[in-house]
C-alpha cells in the first residue's frame, strides 16, 4: 500500500468530493485484472512468489527518494510531463478523473502489496483467479477509500499551515526505511513479534470464529488426526518414557516433491536397507531452527553406520516456497542431508502430518517404528535412532554422546504441562482428578518447580482455578507463555507477579496460549499467578 499512497492522498486531496470514490473504484478495477494477470504468469513461467516483494521494495526505495527530495522527484516527472492532463483536475466533481487516476494506480499497487499479495497469487493460481483477486480488491478498496477521504481532510489542515514541504519529506523517509527493513527482512520478525505479543483481539480478530465447536468440528471430520499423531498423544498421557519402538506399518512416499537439494530425487524403496529419518520442517519456524542442530549431528555422527536423513521442507508461507530461500537456509544452518520441497504439502499429507517440526524413523524394512512431534526428546530419539542401527548390524561403541554441547532449552524451564497427565515438577503433586483445597509449598520453590494454591478441580488435561486459586512457580526463561481457558460463557482473569511485583491482568477470553511476560534476556524469577474461577490452565512453555 505505501508506495501508491502519497499518490492517492495527493490525488484524493483535490478536486471534487467524488473524486476519492472514483480513485478507489478505478484502483480496484485495474487491480483485479493486475492479480488474474500476474497469477497466470506466476503459474506458467515459474516466478516466486518473492517477486512481488521484492518490486514492492524497490518501489518503496524509489517512490521514497522521489518525494523526500524535490529535485530528483522533478528529474523522474520530467518524461512524464506529457501525461499530466491526464491527472487530477481542480474543477467539477472528479469523479470521472479520479477513475482514470485510479486505474494507473492499480498497474502500480499490484506488485507493491508485499507478502500478502504473494498469498493472493498464489491461491489465484490455482485457478480460482477471479474469485480470489476480486474479494481481495474490494477488501483492500473499503481501505483505501477510508484512508483517502481521511487523508482528504487532514492534508487541507497542513497545507494551510503551511508545513506541505515538511509532511513530504516525513512520508518519503518513512518509505525509504521501510524498504530498507524490508530488504532486511526485519518486518518479517516485526509481524512475529506482534503477533507474540500484542492482544488477540488485535492480532487475530477471528479468533472467536475459528475457534467455535461449529468450525473445529467440521475441520475436525475434513482431516481427522493421523495414527501417529494418536499414537504419539496417547504414549505422551502415559507418561511413557522408554524408547517405544512400535510398528507404526509401511511408511508413505515422498510425493509431489517440486526440487531436490543436496541431492539427486529419492525414494524410500532405494532406501531400503537404511535406516531413515524424515523430519518435516521449515526455515522461518522458530521450533524448526532450534532442532535442527541436533539432527545435523546425528546425520553427522551417524551417516556412516547407516542413517540416512531426509528433510521435508514443507512452507507454512509462500515466500517458502522459493528454492533460492530454502538454498540459503540449507547453507545458513549446515545442512548436508537430502532436502525435498514439499511446495504442495504433498507429501505433508500423504503422511497426514500436523506439525513443525516432525520426525519420523523409519527401520532398514521400510516401517514406521518411532515418531516425535515438536521440540525436545532429543534423548530418546537419539536412542531410537541407535536401536534401529544396531537392528541393522551397526557396530556402535559406546554410549549416545550429546550431539551439541548448548541447548536453548537448557537456558529455560522445560515445558511444563499443568493437567495430571503430564504433571512435573509440581510440590505437593497429586495423582487423582478431582476438586482440592492446596497449601503453597512453605519455603523456596526449586528452581523450574511450581505449587498450586487455593481451590483447584484437576483433570487429565489442565486444572480449573475455584476460590482463592494460585499457581506459583521459579522459572527460568526470556519469555513465558500459558495456555489458558475462560469460564463457559464468560471471560475470565489471571494476574501476574513477577519478583513480587504487580506485572499486569490478563482477560481470558478464548482458549489460547497467552504471553506472560518477557524480559532481554534469559534469567531466573518467581512467578505467581492468581485466578478469577472458571480459568482453566494447561500448559507453560519458556523461550
Amino acid at each position: 500500500m505505501l508506495p501508491v499512497l502519497p499518490a492517492l492522498l495527493s490525488a484524493g486531496a483535490t478536486g471534487g468530493r467524488r473524486r476519492p470514490l472514483g480513485i478507489v473504484l478505478g484502483l480496484t478495477a485495474t487491480f483485479t485484472v493486475t492479480i488474474v494477470g500476474l497469477a497466470k504468469v506466476v503459474d506458467g513461467v515459474g516466478l516466486g512468489a518473492s517477486a512481488t516483494r521484492d518490486l514492492a521494495i524497490a518501489a518503496l526505495a524509489v517512490f521514497g527518494v522521489a518525494i523526500a527530495l524535490p529535485r530528483v522527484a522533478d528529474r523522474l516527472e520530467a518524461p512524464l510531463s506529457r501525461l499530466a492532463r491526464f491527472g487530477p483536475k481542480s474543477r467539477g466533481r472528479g469523479f470521472a478523473s479520479g477513475l482514470a487516476v485510479g486505474a494507473a494506480l492499480g498497474f502500480v499497487y499490484a506488485p507493491c502489496a508485499g507478502p500478502i499479495l504473494a498469498a493472493v497469487v498464489s491461491v489465484a493460481a490455482s485457478g480460482r483467479s477471479l474469485a480470489v483477486g476480486l474479494a481481495y480488491a474490494l477488501g483492500s478498496a473499503a481501505v483505501l477509500l477510508v484512508l483517502a477521504l481521511a487523508g482528504r481532510a487532514v492534508l487541507e489542515l497542513v497545507r494551510r499551515a503551511g508545513r506541505g514541504l515538511a509532511l513530504q519529506r516525513v512520508l518519503g523517509g518513512v518509505m525509504v526505511l521501510t524498504a530498507v527493513a524490508m530488504a532486511f527482512s526485519l518486518d518479517v520478525r516485526f509481524q512475529t513479534a506482534i503477533a507474540t505479543h500484542l492482544p488477540a483481539a488485535i492480532v487475530n480478530p477471528t479468533n472467536g470464529i475459528e475457534g467455535s465447536n461449529d468450525v473445529t468440528s467440521r475441520l475436525a471430520s475434513l482431516r481427522p488426526p493421523s495414527r501417529y499423531a494418536k499414537a504419539a498423544t496417547g504414549a505422551a498421557a502415559r507418561g511413557d518414557q522408554h524408547v517405544a519402538l512400535q510398528n507404526y506399518g509401511p511408511a508413505p512416499d515422498f510425493t509431489g516433491i517440486a526440487h531436490w537439494l543436496n541431492s539427486r530425487p529419492l525414494t524410500l524403496r532405494q532406501l531400503r536397507g537404511r535406516v531413515v529419518l524424515i523430519d518435516f520442517w521449515t526455515y522461518t519456524c522458530i521450533n524448526c531452527i532450534r532442532t535442527l542442530p541436533h539432527v545435523t549431528a546425528w546425520d553427522r555422527d551417524y551417516r556412516k553406520d547407516g542413517l540416512t536423513i531426509v528433510g521435508v521442507h514443507s512452507p507454512e508461507f509462500s515466500f517458502e516456497k522459493v528454492t533460492s530461500n530454502v538454498e540459503a537456509a540449507i547453507e545458513q544452518d549446515h545442512i548436508r542431508y537430502p532436502v525435498a520441497q514439499d511446495n504442495d504439502l504433498a507429501t505433508w499429507n500423504a503422511w497426514s502430518n500436523e506439525y513443525w517440526p516432525a520426525e519420523y524413523l523409519i527401520d532398514a524394512q521400510g516401517d514406521v517404528r518411532y515418531v516425535s512431534f515438536g521440540e525436545g526428546d532429543y534423548a530418546k530419539t537419539e536412542r531410537a535412532i541407535r536401536t534401529l542401527l544396531a537392528a541393522n548390524g551397526a557396530k556402535l561403541g559406546g554410549d549416545a554422546k550429546p550431539s551439541r554441547t548448548y541447548d536453548p532449552t537448557n537456558q529455560a524451564t522445560p515445558e511444563t504441562y499443568v493437567g495430571l497427565a503430564r504433571q512435573e515438577r509440581f510440590l505437593p503433586g497429586k495423582s487423582s482428578a478431582g476438586t482440592a483445597s492446596y497449601t503453597p509449598y512453605a519455603g523456596r520453590l526449586p528452581l523450574s518447580h511450581f505449587t498450586l494454591g487455593g481451590t483447584w478441580t484437576e483433570t487429565q488435561e489442565s486444572a480449573t482455578a475455584g476460590i482463592g486459586a494460585t499457581l506459583a512457580g521459579n522459572v527460568q526463561g526470556k519469555d513465558v507463555y500459558l495456555v489458558l481457558s475462560p469460564p463457559k460463557g464468560e471471560h475470565g482473569r489471571v494476574e501476574v507477579n513477577v519478583d513480587d511485583r504487580y506485572t499486569k491482568t490478563i482477560d481470558v477470553s478464548s482458549q489460547r496460549l497467552y504471553h506472560l511476560f518477557s524480559r532481554p534476556t534469559s534469567s531466573a524469577h518467581r512467578l505467581k499467578l492468581s485466578f478469577s474461577p472458571g480459568v482453566a490452565a494447561f500448559a507453560f512453555t519458556f523461550g
